[in-house]
């Protein structure tokens, strides 16, 4: 019985896939360029579209007022107003209230992320009070501390103070435990651990809750100076809105956004400078 003929190897086929988009790669790059285009359209067409509906007459200008009417406000109430006395008030409440918080909270978030006997007496009770809204301590803050720049700062204190420690913890606690184990095979003391090993792995991490949390402290403004304030941007805020001022409103929020941002990428930058090799 004759065996069957070899059937000859046929040659593999190359299946040419077509090339995909670089812009939609699963956490892929972009070059600066590039990316410098997009957050400018991003951030101008919000504003484009705003200046549109307001040139169509689609608005109403008590209750919308268009973007020129709005730079209007904007210059006189730098004229006229003592808007640079606004700002500077304001970034000097947040940041009092955003700094205290952060000298506080990091170490007490260090402490909740590596022990085990803190995180499980103390992190039920932060729990619990980081739920209770910033605007309700208003009157005990009043009472408390009267009706000066501390009751201010406390307040923007008590909106960031816990929601940072939890977070400060967790950043603790991604560690590689792999890590702290290797440190303490070669003998390392718990004070090595967690000077050498713990804090430098964590520190990118803690960074970033800096920057978060710094802009939940600009959220807290307008509530702050709720307490007796005769100054700043949240204030202007709240007194244009007894005067339906709406043009002032709309300036105080787009300028709160604006210095929100410009700390924002403040972070950003001292990221990059700190931990250069992140992005390698």
């Amino acid at each position: 019985m004759n065996a069957p003929a070899p059937v000859p190897d046929t040659p593999a086929v190359a299946v040419k896939h077509k090339p995909r988009s670089r812009w939609w790669v699963v956490r892929g790059g972009l070059s600066p360029r590039t990316s410098a285009l997009l957050t400018a359209f991003g951030l101008a067409a919000p504003f484009f579209i705003w200046w549109l509906y307001s040139a169509l007459g689609l608005n109403d200008p008590l209750f919308m007022p268009g973007p020129g009417a709005v730079l209007e406000r904007v210059v006189s109430w730098w004229q006229e107003d003592g808007l640079w006395d606004d700002i500077w008030i304001s970034v000097y409440r947040v940041m009092a209230g955003f700094l205290i918080s952060a000298m506080i909270a990091l170490p007490l978030g260090l402490y909740l992320g590596t022990y085990k006997p803190v995180q499980a007496t103390l992190e039920p009770l932060i729990d619990f009070i980081r739920y209770m809204p910033a605007v309700a301590f208003i009157p005990l803050v009043m009472l408390w501390v009267g009706i000066g720049e501390g009751s201010k700062i406390l307040i923007i204190f008590i909106g960031t103070f816990f929601q940072m420690v939890l977070m400060a913890a967790e950043d603790i606690r991604r560690v590689p435990m792999a890590q702290i184990e290797a440190a303490q095979t070669m003998g390392a003391s718990r004070s090595e651990v967690i000077r050498l090993v713990v804090l430098p792995s964590a520190r990118p991490a803690l960074l970033d809750t800096l920057r978060i949390t710094c802009g939940w402290a600009w959220t807290y403004l307008v509530v702050a100076e709720l307490v007796a304030s005769n100054s700043g941007l949240g204030y202007a805020i709240l007194r244009a809105q007894r005067y339906m001022h709406t043009d002032k409103i709309f300036a105080g929020i787009l300028l709160i956004g604006l210095i929100g941002l410009l700390t924002d990428q403040a972070f950003r930058w001292l990221g990059r400078r700190a931990f250069h090799w992140q992005k390698r």
